[in-house]
């Protein structure tokens, strides 16, 4: 891809894919959106990539949807673009391991609970504050990953869990100090890349056939 909207490299088997709109705290632009679904299809297909670390580009993991492209325009194609957006990075059908930079928002914080494993810098926060305007949160995806009582007192009250609150409800695996975070992450994925050939992807058919049917999945 000739834009610059993530960035990808690939070593050992594994890809780091980072969201890279900085300036906006690479809040998830339709064009972002689209960008991180290709790329997601081309690592699913590449035999050379058996896992994936998915991070954004300081200072933030992701701040969530575009707000400036929710206003006007037509709402049922942004949700329908939205949908399948979720759904392609629900169902990705390799280890996708997440390291938390920095705040992941609303649709940040989504993102991150699709993924398989969630690595935190302590400086990282997570939440659904968007309720707070008026926007509805992901409930039935914050609920399979951390269980019904913190989902909903995520979702009813917007208010932000700070890294080792977000471990102790079960929606962080490690948290780890900021400048540790990326060698952490891509040990994990490179442990993974070097399973017997067809096992990790085995075990994530396994745990995307058993998952809640979430966004159309």
């Amino acid at each position: 891809m000739t834009d610059s909207l993530t960035t990808l490299e690939e070593t050992d088997g594994v890809a780091v894919l980072t969201l890279n709109r900085p300036d906006k705290r690479n809040a998830l632009s339709r064009a972002l959106r689209d960008e991180l679904v290709a790329r997601l299809g081309t690592l699913a297909e590449a035999d050379t990539v058996r896992a994936v670390v998915l991070t954004g580009a300081p200072p933030a993991f992701c701040a969530g949807f575009d707000r400036s492209e929710l206003t006007g325009g037509d709402m049922a194609k942004v949700f329908a673009d939205a949908t399948e957006y979720h759904r392609r990075v629900y169902t990705f059908p390799k280890p996708l391991i997440a390291a938390v930079n920095g705040p992941a928002l609303g649709g940040g914080c989504d993102l991150a609970a699709m993924c398989d494993f969630r690595l935190a810098a302590g400086t990282a926060v997570f939440g659904q504050p968007q309720v707070r305007f008026g926007a509805v949160a992901a409930y039935d995806l914050m609920r399979a990953v951390v269980g019904t009582g913190p989902a909903r007192e995520m979702c009813l009250t917007g208010r932000t869990f700070a890294a080792a609150e977000a471990q102790a409800i079960g929606l962080v695996n490690r948290v780890l100090e900021p400048a540790e975070l990326q060698d952490a992450s891509l040990a994990l994925a490179r442990e993974i890349a070097a399973l017997p050939e067809g096992m990790a992807q085995s075990a994530k058919r396994g745990f995307v056939a058993h998952q809640p049917g979430l966004f159309g999945a």
